[in-house]
């Protein structure tokens, strides 16, 4: 999994490619939980997301909670396949998904 970040202004964009599961979910948590001290706004480009599992959908829910506070969130870019899982979870109930 790759992960980059990219900020402007208040607003951070956190690029994740490849599976976001349970070896890679640490590393996502981590780069989330050291940049959103300032952000206002938190977007999630998952253009090149092939997979997400529970441990992933976890650290969205993780940061929704940090944002909800602080201003808000978007999921943007969302695959045919990561689509289904947020489906099937709920999360599109939770997540602002554009």
């Amino acid at each position: 999994m790759n992960i980059v970040k990219t900020a402007q202004g208040s607003t951070l964009t956190i690029a994740v490619e490849g599976r976001l599961d349970t070896t890679t979910s640490p590393a996502l948590t981590k780069a989330v939980e050291e940049s959103i001290e300032d952000v206002k706004e938190l977007v999630f480009d998952f253009a090149k997301l092939e997979y997400i599992s529970s441990s992933g959908l976890r650290v969205l829910l993780s940061a929704q909670k940090a944002m909800n506070s602080k201003g808000k969130m978007i999921v943007k870019n969302v695959s045919e396949i990561v689509m289904e899982i947020f489906d099937i979870t709920g999360f599109v109930d939770i997540l602002t998904i554009e």
